[in-house]
């Protein structure tokens, strides 16, 4: 039975109230009444300087997805920009992944790592590698990484995780710091989980790929992977570990995208219920061909239009979550997600292993076709453009304001009189050091007006002060 604070995987992502939940939408998707009484649920309440946001179930939140009513899809989206710019403003912020190894043991049938595939080259990085590509991804400017690497025990064991994490750390180049690495590796041991938690990672992500169990057994046929309740039960280990902030993600297109939402939603409502943090993150990424992988021949692709929905409802039903969209997607899915909910986004992304050395971008080891080539410094400007302060803070990471005191900042829109200011400072350092002149023009321009829109006097001022020693060289502001 369904036991939201359980934590065995056939509990809390319990099939059949997944199955109930989807047959309640289907019976009120076009119950204008209950409709529009969740929509007033999920709306922002503001009181003064604070602002709240109930959120939603899963319940509810598969009633808005499975109405099909322009009307009402118009107006979920009005909810979505709404709440977004409460608590997320105009930042974006932006990461790169590295990936440190391609070699894995797991068959899944959406991926070009696995172990049956002879075509991929199979390469793994050096510690020395890792630095040099540290180097080059500090030079582009960015702050934030996200490592990857494939499952397996003899190529990739934990003790070449925790080596790569101390590597990337350690590096400090001209003005250059990778400030916050998050890991995505395979689910582990609440003992390996504590070794990174000491290891000073950022958040822990792993994506379920699909909550169907059944769908889950056929798409990991071989390998650690392919054990269900493991994986799904990994992020519980990983708070029994210590660490607070996680990051959640199914791949759309493995499986039916209505019985996703939910599980997916469900998982984060379990985490909050037992733990105090839902997800710190949720990622939407969705099939894409790759060296050995064709993408029609997953049957339950979805439509950007369905995209852009989910991408709204997980913003309206989680208020407080970041939403990441990486460079799978085009300049102009991602455009249009940025409006919707996406609060992160990936910029000069390579999905190969030792990618980012090289001058041309190499595809023999990539992990899926990238949509979006666009450098670091076109991304940048482009979201300035667009409106968006660009932002390669990590100022939570470094001041230990993680999970449930995130979560409590956040709840209640205090987190702005942080990240406003922060944004506009770390984007400061990156028109110093990185930018183009074209780009340093735009965004010199926007921080003019971004200033002036901070509240707090007191902050306001420290900011113009911090902005002027940025521009002497100084470094690593934060509030």
């Amino acid at each position: 039975m369904y036991n939201i604070k359980s934590t065995k995987a056939d509990e809390f992502i319990n099939h059949q109230e997944i199955l109930d939940t989807l047959k309640y939408a289907d019976e009120n998707k076009n119950n204008l009444e209950l409709i529009n009484k969740i929509l007033d649920k999920a709306r922002p309440k503001y009181l003064g300087d604070e602002v709240h946001c109930e959120g939603l179930s899963y319940r509810d939140a598969s009633v808005l997805l499975a109405n099909d009513d322009k009307e009402i899809e118009k107006k979920i989206f009005d909810l979505a920009r709404e709440i977004k710019k409460a608590f997320y403003g105009d930042r974006i912020v932006i990461f790169a992944p590295l990936y440190l190894s391609n070699y894995c043991v797991n068959g899944c049938v959406y991926c070009p790592y696995h172990y049956q595939n002879s075509t991929i080259p199979r390469k793994k990085l050096t510690l020395e590698e890792v630095k040099k590509e540290t180097i080059a991804l500090q030079d582009m400017g960015h702050k934030r990484l996200a490592i990857e690497a494939g499952e397996d025990p003899v190529n990739n064991p934990i003790e070449y995780i925790l080596d790569c994490i101390k590597t990337i750390y350690s590096i400090h180049h001209k003005n250059g710091a990778i400030r916050r690495v998050n890991v995505n590796i395979a689910a582990t041991t609440i003992e390996n989980y504590k070794k990174l938690k000491e290891a000073g990672i950022g958040t822990y992500i792993l994506f379920q790929e699909t909550y169907n169990k059944e769908a889950y057994k056929n798409l990991h046929p071989k390998g650690p992977k392919s054990n269900y309740e493991y994986h799904t039960e990994a992020m519980d280990r990983a708070m029994q570990a210590g660490i607070d902030d996680v990051g959640l993600g199914v791949l759309f297109g493995l499986d039916r995208y209505r019985y996703e939402f939910a599980g997916l939603l469900m998982h984060t409502q379990h985490l909050e219920a037992t733990y105090g943090a839902g997800a710190h993150t949720i990622s939407v990424p969705r099939v894409k061909n790759a060296d050995d992988i064709d993408k029609d021949s997953f049957k339950n692709g979805i439509s950007d239009e369905i995209f852009y929905k989910i991408i709204a409802l997980i913003r309206i039903a989680v208020p407080y979550t970041g939403i990441i969209i990486s460079t799978r997607e085009s300049a102009e899915v991602r455009k249009k997600a940025l409006e919707l909910g996406v609060s992160q986004i990936s910029g000069a992304s390579r999905t190969s292993v030792g990618g980012y050395c090289e001058e041309s971008r190499p595809k023999d080891t990539e992990q899926f076709d990238v949509s979006d080539e666009r450098t670091l410094d076109e991304v940048v400007c482009w979201l300035m453009e667009l409106g968006y302060i660009p932002s390669f803070c990590t100022a939570c990471y470094a001041s230990g304001r993680t999970g449930d005191r995130f979560m409590s900042l956040c709840k209640t829109g205090q987190i702005q009189n942080c990240c406003q200011p922060n944004a506009i400072m770390t984007l400061k350092e990156y028109l110093e050091d990185y930018a183009t002149d074209s780009t340093k023009k735009v965004g010199d321009e926007l921080i003019k007006r971004e200033i002036n829109k901070i509240k707090n006097e007191k902050i306001k001022s420290l900011t113009k002060e911090n902005l002027k020693k940025i521009e002497n060289n100084e470094r690593n502001f934060r509030f």
